[in-house]
């Protein structure tokens, strides 16, 4: 394990239904970089993830959106999954967490469906970034300049389209991170 991330601590916020591979992707990316993650959702317990149209594994929470103390964060990524972003974009903790997130100017990770989060809390406008093809309408409808690239850093916005790309994704997190 490399230490270059060591001391970093990132949140993964999601709920029932997460893309499961874009959770655990990026997680051992991270965490083979010395990151420590959290996995933050709407419930306490577990969360589900799924592999494209089927249920996979369960995962621990260790925070609620609610609960969660965001200055203990360095990032925050979060992962796809129509069944997840749909509900996640509607909650106004998670909400809540990622406009602060985005405020304080540290790096937030998003892949697929995962940018709805973003256009349900306006964080969309004004900003280059990339996503899930079918998401390109709800983005450009929010005042964000939506690309078809593998990855795409605009500020502290770090976004990407689909499981295909997490080496790059995780690849360019890492190094916001260590920077």
């Amino acid at each position: 394990m490399s230490a270059k991330l060591s001391g970093k601590r990132v949140a993964f916020l999601v709920t029932d239904g997460f893309e499961q591979v874009e959770l655990t992707g990026p997680r051992e990316a991270l965490q083979k970089n010395g990151a420590v993650i959290d996995i933050l959702s709407d419930k306490e317990g577990t969360v589900r993830g799924w592999n494209h149209d089927k249920p996979a594994d369960e995962f621990a929470v260790d925070a609620t959106f609610d609960s969660a103390h965001l200055d203990l964060y360095d990032a925050i990524v979060l992962p796809g999954g129509v069944q997840n972003s749909d509900t996640i974009r509607l909650i106004p903790g998670a909400q809540k967490l990622v406009k602060s997130h985005n405020s304080a100017s540290k790096p937030l990770a998003v892949i697929c469906h995962g940018a709805w989060l973003l256009v349900s809390s306006g964080l969309a406008k004004g900003k280059r970034m990339t996503s899930y093809k079918t998401l390109q309408d709800d983005i450009r409808n929010a005042g964000g300049h939506w690309v078809d690239e593998e990855v795409v850093v605009d500020g502290n916005l770090i976004t990407s389209r689909k499981p295909d790309d997490i080496p790059a994704f995780s690849e360019q997190l890492i190094k916001a991170l260590a920077g």
